[in-house]
């Protein structure tokens, strides 16, 4: 409570100190309701947003919205990897477990954006965050993405676009389904490997929900609803990881407590991560690995968390990988 307590008065002096007593009221403001059922006043037209989570910051950006600060990706030092072009500017208040509230207070933010990938049962931070601006929790960890950018889209008050950018991703997923054919009768998994060890990305996460809309099978012990985030692997239970096919990413050797620990997350870290892997006794014996058909891929992508973004990325993913375009 002491801790917590420091914290509080330390936000308190920065945002006394930086806030702009107009930020909130300039053009009106509005009422939303967040996930959580918390009415919140919001600016009618935010100019200074902050996303503290890969699904606010991919949402708000999708939505044409540039933040004023975000956090880094989950496992990595800097913004997620596949956003990299698009919020690699973005100056940095924290990481994605350990916002930092000073730097927050600083950036003046008349938005703040949160979701269970970051702020996960924990309403001291919430609180410390409504002290510097209004907070919307917009999603719960392991949630449905479209649920999030919805409550994303509301907070900004670009509902109608929100829809659109929906209907868009639907239509493009019905266009490469009807491309896949017979790769519709084959299976695949989707791994994160981590050091010298695989985690599965089961059906609830972000690739895992986009394997479903495109029709794409999973093999029967994968074809399931997991916790959330991804389902450690033992090296005598390796062949649960197998597949016809496997879409195979890595956050190098870091996690979310520890961004800093070395490692990358784009698909030359995927390849790098596979070549340790077939030193591991029995990878070298999966079917995907005598086929083949394992597709190394964008782990900040595949194996983590994000928006419409992250979800038309994937779908792109699969088409060139099984189609060949």
């Amino acid at each position: 409570m002491a801790r917590v307590l420091a914290v509080l008065l330390a936000v308190l002096a920065v945002a006394a100190c930086t806030a702009d007593p107009d930020a909130t009221s300039a053009g009106g403001t509005r009422f939303v309701v967040d996930i959580e059922g918390t009415r919140v006043t919001v600016p009618e037209r935010p100019e200074r947003v902050v996303t503290l989570s890969e699904p606010t910051l991919d949402g708000a950006l999708t939505l044409g919205v540039t933040p004023v600060g975000t956090t880094t990706g989950r496992g990595q030092s800097g913004v997620p990897n596949y956003l990299a072009g698009r919020a690699g500017g973005i100056p940095l208040l924290g990481s994605v477990a350990q916002p930092n509230f000073e730097a927050i207070g600083k950036a003046r933010p008349d938005l703040i954006l949160v979701d269970g990938t970051s702020i996960n049962n924990n309403p001291p931070v919430i609180a410390l965050l409504r002290k510097i601006a209004p907070t919307v929790y917009a999603g719960y960890a392991g949630g449905d993405w479209r649920v999030t950018f919805g409550y994303v889209a509301e907070a900004l008050n670009r509902a109608e676009r929100g829809r659109e950018v929906l209907s868009g991703y639907d239509a493009r997923v019905s266009t490469v389904h009807g491309r896949l054919g017979p790769r519709l009768a084959e299976t695949y998994s989707v791994v994160r490997w981590q050091g010298s060890s695989a985690s599965l990305i089961l059906k609830e996460l972000p690739a895992g929900l986009a394997l479903t809309d495109l029709g794409l099978r999973r093999p029967p012990g994968q074809d399931r609803i997991g916790r959330g985030h991804s389902e450690p692997v033992s090296l005598e239970n390796l062949a649960d990881i197998d597949a016809d096919w496997m879409f195979f990413g890595t956050l190098g050797g870091s996690s979310v407590g520890n961004p800093d620990a070395g490692g990358g997350a784009g698909v030359d870290a995927a390849r790098e991560a596979l070549a340790e892997a077939r030193a591991v006794p029995g990878f070298t014996a999966l079917k995907a690995y005598r086929g083949g058909r394992i597709v190394p891929v964008d782990g900040s992508l595949w194996t983590s968390t994000g928006g419409p973004l992250l979800m038309n990325l994937i779908v792109d993913d699969v088409e060139r990988a099984l189609t060949g375009s």
